[in-house]
């Protein structure tokens, strides 16, 4: 076997501990098929394209979803495991939460309700959808061969909106419910691990924060009416009793925006991959309503562009400057990123999965394809002959390597062997010079 298919069978083999071995031998089958899809992805379209449909019957592989015994959290554990595992010991990890919109249709499929689709929608006119919405953690690396951080998926969580979990007479959770869930069990994998959150305006509020844990700092977008409060005194009161939670009431942020009296300072933050001279004003407080007594750094910037006229973002780090929490903030961006590839090229939304359990776990497979093969990729693969990316004498600017370069270089790993052949992969895995351990971490520290 070629070593490109070495190294991608050796981050493969981390995953098995979370399956049976005949489960690992159907995943194996369905991750090449997967990869090898160029059209619409389903079951029956992975096994065409390994030539495993005139050779095995489809529906092992569907049991594989519907009634198999692994469970998706255990395979996010496990890769994040991998991924502590390549950055440095002593640095914070960076996640980021958000949910997006997988839109299907079908009157017996589990799960599926109208949500409001963010990409089609304006201000003015709100655009709704019939789907799956899928409550996603990531975390946040930076890459060898991209100047750009990678989002690479953690854990999924399906959301239902009220009116489906009525008729099922089943419980409703927030998506906001969901994201703290995934946050507290992240945290709980790796409890000496500093964790860094970059979340939007929607996971910015009680739900998630209150009672967070001290190892997770969060960069956060606020609401321009916040209300805002100076830290309270250890005074108590002439009578006693407890002391204040809240202290002297601030003004809002939108009022700090249009305060003239208040010059705007400037800073300088490389922001979405270039860089910026932003104009800022910040103060620090407390926004009880949504993070109860934490002291919080918060950063009004003003927007140039458009009809906002400024931004409000925070951290509950109050000891941060103002290009870091800028920074942190911009960081969540490569979640949408993230979501474009998902969709556009490992078919997150082309399932036809109908069941309760095939629905739960297709979509997170192909979220920890995206993981594995991005890891697998940034080990080293990146540099072999098989990731050179075609020629394109029209593109000349082109800097750093995509998903799609990703892409094609595994099919062209997976494309010349037999998957049914994969499993004898591991006994030349431990034979040969490739040992069954992660790729060391030094490519990962010069990449940040």
């Amino acid at each position: 076997m070629t070593e490109g298919l070495l190294t991608l069978l050796n981050w493969l083999n981390t995953l098995q501990p979370a399956f049976t071995s005949p489960s690992f031998a159907n995943m194996l089958v369905l991750f090449a098929g997967w990869v090898l899809t160029s059209g619409p992805h389903a079951v029956t379209q992975a096994l065409v394209a390994t030539d495993v449909a005139r050779r095995r019957h489809h529906e092992a592989f569907h049991r594989f979803f519907s009634r198999g015994t692994w469970k998706p959290d255990e395979i996010g554990r496990l890769l994040y495991q991998a991924i502590l595992g390549v950055l440095p010991s002593n640095c914070s990890v960076w996640v980021v939460m958000d949910d997006t919109l997988a839109p299907k249709r079908g009157p017996y499929v589990y799960g599926i309700g109208s949500h409001l689709d963010a990409v089609r929608s304006t201000k003015r006119h709100k655009v709704f959808c019939f789907g799956h919405c899928w409550v996603m953690l990531a975390a946040l690396i930076p890459v060898p061969f991209s100047r750009r951080t990678w989002a690479l998926p953690i854990m999924f969580r399906l959301y239902r909106n009220k009116k489906d979990c009525k008729a099922k007479r089943q419980p409703y959770r927030k998506k906001t419910e969901l994201a703290r869930e995934m946050l507290d069990i992240l945290v709980g994998w790796a409890p000496e691990r500093q964790v860094m959150l970059s979340a939007d305006m929607a996971y910015c509020n009680d739900t998630v924060i209150r009672g967070l844990s001290k190892k997770v700092t969060l960069f956060g977008a606020m609401r321009p009416d916040a209300v805002l409060t100076e830290a309270p005194s250890n005074r108590r009161g002439k009578r006693g009793g407890r002391p204040r939670v809240r202290g002297k009431v601030l003004p809002k942020p939108e009022a700090l925006a249009r305060d003239e009296q208040q010059p705007w300072g400037k800073c300088k933050a490389e922001l979405y991959g270039t860089h910026r001279t932003v104009q800022y004003k910040s103060l620090c407080a407390q926004w009880y309503r949504a993070c109860g007594d934490r002291l919080l750094r918060i950063v009004v910037t003003r927007v140039e562009q458009g009809s906002i006229g400024f931004r409000v973002f925070f951290c509950t780090d109050p000891t941060l400057s103002v290009r870091q929490i800028l920074e942190g903030y911009a960081g969540r961006w490569a979640i949408e990123v993230c979501f474009r590839d998902l969709k556009q090229l490992l078919g997150f939304a082309d399932s036809s999965a109908r069941k309760q359990k095939a629905v739960e776990r297709v979509a997170p497979f192909v979220g920890f394809m995206y993981t594995l093969l991005v890891l697998w990729f940034a080990g080293g693969a990146y540099k072999a002959h098989f990731a050179m990316p075609p020629i394109r004498p029209w593109y000349p600017h082109k800097r750093g390597l995509s998903f799609a370069d990703i892409v094609r270089a595994a099919q062209q790993v997976l494309a010349s062997h037999d998957v049914l052949d994969l499993p004898s992969g591991f006994d030349n895995l431990h034979e040969s010079s490739i040992t069954p351990a992660h790729p060391s971490e030094e490519k990962f520290r010069n990449a940040s």
